[in-house]
């Protein structure tokens, strides 16, 4: 067997997203503030920066002005489309009513923020981290945890390329690279491979609420210049969504005649025949939805999971040699639908700590100071503050439980905190069986407004080489047949958002067989899966979804 080569580093970090990017700049900018020597990797599993990368998204950019000042004046995309207009609709069937933005809390009303591409600006960033001397190596996945023999992080190791689906080494095999560091960062974004097996060994959310999610399903559209405002910021809620479930949609209008526009469904829905999917296109036949896409053209398509839990789901953040940043952790402002700018500012809070780790001439212990800052800092008060809001929504239902959550929000924001912090439950349990759940009819797609998981997956440029191991494995092969379908009706069919699952056969010679080749990493297979069967891991390098603009 080919012995593995391995490099050292200061920092080595997992994921070239906005956590992962802010992390390297910020350990860059101080070791040039103190004249000295940090060398600083970063990993990236996408065939590029940026590749895996899909939000909305609207941007806060507090924490990008903390980091490059001048941003705005320096070439970075975002800077082009600052939010002009901000509108909340409650959707029925056919028609919607308003919200009026003067009873909101201020935070919800989008001032001073600004619509684009996330993908985009991790590029710009990764171009900023390189200009400081960052190595990045996209088409890189980190496959493997290394640890010293005292337990601690040690580092980890890239998949090996090369490896037959039958685990044999065909003829361009390379073994995978150990790349050795003083500190580990993981952002590898919501429910990453190698954070969950992280979170497990250290125990690090055994004093927090269990993580829970959604699925946000996007699209980019090409509009008719009549129907474009650059700027204008849509959100829903309601329809098309019935009882035991909960989510809502986006529409921005961004640069260059597009729109992009998605539906996010939380994966607490309870009626195993839901497909968020289907619901994101039958989304899109609302009146007032439809009447802005009229004449235009579909030209992107993704998919990700989003960590909805919130502050009381964040874990401990620190690990003997390890760092958890970014969407890792779960910083994301529910209410806000943001939540770029507190994994930026999550990155930056745990380089600081480990520069000064670094400097002190210590190495693979707790950075205690990350955590400290964390609880000192505006993301902590930020998330306190609406801590509550999707607990109250989850419980009471769209109207009520909005209604509620107002009431936190304004309450939290003057100064009256409740006295309690409200729980989570696993977004796979609490499932209905097949047998007393709805059956649901979707409309079939008209190819012009509305479309299928396939053709919708081409637009993705989803890719993987078809000789490898398959990515989605099953602890037990024979749950999927003989319990999840008869129970369940096999829900994988529906909650995944690229047709990799699917019941083949008829009578007595069904099977589960799984696409892996049209896996858009989104990780909802993972979270949602009745009785956690299928696990997510990495697959090769490079391989996965391709987006240009997301």
């Amino acid at each position: 067997m080919s012995e593995r080569e391995s490099m050292p580093y200061d920092v080595v970090i997992v994921g070239a997203g906005p956590a992962g990017l802010s992390a390297a700049i910020r350990l860059k900018q101080l070791a040039t503030e103190a004249g000295s020597e940090l060398s600083v990797c970063i990993l990236e599993k996408g065939s590029e920066v940026g590749a895996h990368i899909l939000s909305g998204a609207v941007i806060d950019p507090k924490a990008l002005d903390e980091l490059l000042p001048s941003w705005r004046e320096d070439g970075c995309p975002l800077a082009s489309t600052p939010v002009t207009e901000n509108h909340h609709w409650v959707l029925s069937e056919k028609g919607k009513s308003g919200y009026p933005e003067f009873i909101t809390p201020p935070f919800l009303h989008n001032k001073g923020t600004y619509t684009g591409s996330l993908g985009n600006l991790c590029r710009w960033l990764a171009g900023k981290a390189e200009e400081l001397g960052v190595e990045i190596f996209p088409g890189f996945a980190a496959a493997e945890i290394l640890y010293h023999d005292n337990g601690s992080v040690k580092g980890v190791a890239t998949g090996d390329m090369g490896v037959a689906r039958d685990g044999e080494h065909k003829g361009d095999y390379q073994p995978g690279l150990e790349l050795h560091a003083k500190y580990t960062f993981f952002a590898e974004g919501c429910r990453g491979h190698l954070t969950k097996q992280l979170i497990r060994n250290f125990e690090l959310d055994k004093d927090s609420q269990p993580q829970i999610y959604g699925i946000g399903i996007k699209e980019l559209w090409d509009i008719d210049p009549a129907n474009h405002v650059p700027g204008r910021v849509i959100h829903t809620q309601g329809w098309p969504l019935t009882d035991g479930a909960n989510g809502g949609g986006f529409l921005y209008h961004q640069a260059d005649g597009q729109v992009a526009l998605g539906f996010v469904t939380w994966l607490n829905y309870k009626n195993p025949y839901l497909s968020p999917f289907q619901e994101m296109q039958r989304w899109k036949t609302h009146p007032e939805i439809a009447a802005i896409l009229k004449g235009a053209k579909r030209v992107s398509y993704g998919a990700r999971a989003i960590s909805d839990g919130g502050w009381q789901s964040v874990p401990k953040l620190v690990a003997p040699g390890a760092a958890l940043i970014g969407d890792a952790a779960g910083f994301l402002n529910v209410p806000r639908i943001k939540g770029t700018h507190t994994s930026m500012k999550s990155g930056m809070m745990a380089a600081e700590a480990a520069f000064a780790a670094v400097g002190a001439g210590r190495e693979a212990d707790e950075l205690a100071a990350y955590p400290e800052a964390y609880e000192k800092s505006w993301v902590y008060k930020e998330l306190r503050g609406v801590r509550n809001v999707a607990p109250l929504v989850k419980k009471f239902g769209d109207t009520w439980g909005t209604m509620l959550a107002g009431v936190a929000m304004w309450s939290e924001l003057l100064g009256i905190r409740w006295p309690f912090t409200m729980k989570h439950k696993p977004d796979n349990e609490g499932m209905w069986h097949a047998s007393v759940a709805p059956k649901i009819d979707y409309p079939k797609p008209d190819g012009v407004l509305t479309f299928d998981r396939l053709s919708s997956v081409f637009l993705s440029n989803t890719n993987h080489e078809e000789d490898q191991p398959v990515h989605l494995t099953l602890k037990d092969p024979e749950i999927p047949i003989g319990y999840n379908l008869p129970v369940y009706a096999e829900p994988a069919q529906r909650y995944c958002p690229a047709g990799v699952y699917e019941v083949v056969g008829e009578g007595d010679d069904l099977r589960f067989q799984i696409n892996a080749q049209n896996c858009v990493h989104c990780k909802t297979c993972d979270i949602k899966d009745p009785t956690q069967n299928i696990n997510w891991v990495v697959p090769e390098g490079g391989g996965g979804p391709n987006y240009p603009n997301m």
